[in-house]
């Protein structure tokens, strides 16, 4: 099976359970966004273990997993109308967060205080991100999948007309030092196409408003690529081409989040701060 014929057939069936499962409920989303927050740390960490690095991978995972578990559950609401879990339930991270330290002292690692921030990291970049989705699809307190749908319709989108735009006629390099492939043409073109997504999903998906759409598709457009060049330049770091190997032709969970783990707490700030 050729590359393009194997990214294809991967990009296809894994968007096709991404949009089924945010659109099917606010369970089944949380589902699935804990079970890529949990490979996606898991991913972190073994990316820092191959280059030498001693991270707490089991334990910052289990933390990744609280995290996140925690906050979509209290972003849930039962059939009565009330939340599944109280707000005040999200303290128990601030303990988490510090058995990490603690956790420390019991493994006798060289530069222990290195290994606990490479822990923290994780769930800095990974988990974090991946947490504010639940805040983001209950931005009215109401589970709504349309901008959740909203934001990788754009993201994609963005992706694609980069891709096809720099491959056809790229040729100033936009950050030659960390991503040689990637052209101001490339930029330029993807930028174009997001814009055009965001104005046609504001004429259907209403629940924020149309100039909401816009300022999502600029974040997504700068901060997403900015991401990519982060996530690069993380790989580069450690001397990897690719994140992981669990998503065929495209790489790992990181590779493939790259844009949405930078955007996201933009994109949380922005709606939160002009929402309530």
């Amino acid at each position: 099976m050729n590359i393009f014929l194997k990214r294809t057939l991967t990009a296809t069936v894994f968007s096709s359970i991404v949009l089924s499962s945010t659109y099917y409920n606010q369970l089944s989303f949380s589902i699935l966004f804990f079970i890529i927050t949990i490979l996606g740390c898991w991913e972190f960490y073994t990316l820092l273990e191959k280059a030498g690095n001693k991270p707490q991978k089991l334990a910052g995972t289990i933390a990744a997993a609280i995290l996140f578990g925690t906050n979509a559950l209290v972003c849930m609401h039962a059939e009565n109308g009330n939340l599944l879990l109280e707000p005040k339930f999200l303290l128990i991270n601030l303990p988490v967060l510090f058995l990490i330290f603690i956790i420390e002292l019991y493994l006798k690692n060289y530069q222990a205080f290195q290994n606990i921030g490479y822990t923290l990291l994780g769930l800095i970049y990974v988990s974090l991100p991946f947490t504010l989705l639940n805040y983001i699809s209950t931005l009215n307190q109401i589970y709504n999948y349309e901008i959740i749908f909203g934001l990788f319709f754009i993201l994609w989108t963005n992706d694609s007309g980069a891709y096809i735009v720099g491959s056809l006629i790229g040729k100033n390099k936009l950050f030659a030092r960390i991503s040689p492939g990637k052209t101001l043409e490339g930029f330029i073109g993807g930028a174009v196409s997001a814009y055009g997504v965001a104005f046609i999903i504001s004429k259907y998906y209403l629940s924020i408003d149309s100039i909401d759409w816009l300022v999502i598709a600029s974040i997504l457009i700068v901060i997403g690529t900015l991401g990519d060049l982060v996530e690069s330049l993380l790989k580069r770091s450690l001397n990897v081409k690719d994140s992981g190997t669990i998503l065929p032709g495209h790489g790992g969970i990181l590779d493939r989040f790259d844009s949405l783990i930078l955007s996201s707490p933009f994109i949380f700030a922005y709606l939160f701060y002009k929402y309530h």
